[in-house]
């Protein structure tokens, strides 16, 4: 039985994929750079946003991304005054793992400013045990976040499990030594997660019970 679980927020519980790449895509054409593709711009989900400014814009200085980044979070604070919907059943199985008396944790590619606006908005706010943003260790794939997680609750990697949709969430689980659940509902491929050797790749989130 797993002690620790920890689930990436974007692309894993929330169905914000689209959402995500729209604000992309608007902010880029806000500030005169070229759009990135939808497919470009769910690639990068999951990444801090200073990682993400840098992966879709490579070049841009250091004055034009402070005003990506605040063009940006004007247009995701608009268009998500209605909270993305969670994937089917997530709401339902999260209710009952933390029920059952697992210690549930987020480790997020979002701010910590965003991740709270957005428990509040769903009524989530302390409902997980713990929570960790890019903007307060380091952006995945980096463990920090993993290894922070570990420690407040005095886990061992091989107690806890990490479950996300992206690359970055698995190889942020594998450098931290904590056996990996991906989905393959999320924003990148099975194959491409299937590289990283988790446990199980599921297409539910209800699948989650047979891998903890």
């Amino acid at each position: 039985m797993r002690d620790l679980l920890i689930f990436d927020w974007d692309g894993t519980l929330c169905d914000s994929l689209a959402r995500i790449a729209l604000c992309l895509q608007l902010s880029a054409a806000d500030v005169g750079l070229p759009e990135p593709s939808l497919a470009a711009a769910k690639n990068i989900v999951g990444l801090g946003l200073d990682e993400v400014m840098r992966e879709l814009f490579p070049g841009v200085d250091s004055a034009m991304t402070a005003n990506l980044r605040a063009v940006y979070s004007t247009h995701f604070i608009r268009e998500d005054r209605t909270p993305s919907a969670f994937f089917p059943g997530v709401r339902e199985h999260l209710e009952k793992l933390r029920e059952q008396g697992f210690t549930l944790a987020v480790a997020t590619g979002k701010s910590r400013k965003g991740l709270d606006r957005v428990l509040d908005a769903v009524d989530m706010t302390g409902f997980f045990h713990s929570t960790r943003c890019a903007d307060e260790t380091a952006s995945k794939p980096h463990p920090a976040m993993l290894f922070s997680l570990l420690e407040e609750f005095e886990v061992p990697p091989e107690s806890a499990l990490m479950v996300g949709d992206t690359s970055y969430d698995m190889e942020m689980a594998r450098a931290a030594q904590v056996p990996r659940l991906a989905v393959s509902y999320g924003a990148h491929s099975q194959e491409r997660l299937l590289e990283y050797q988790p446990i199980a790749c599921i297409d539910r989130f209800e699948s989650i019970w047979a891998s903890i």
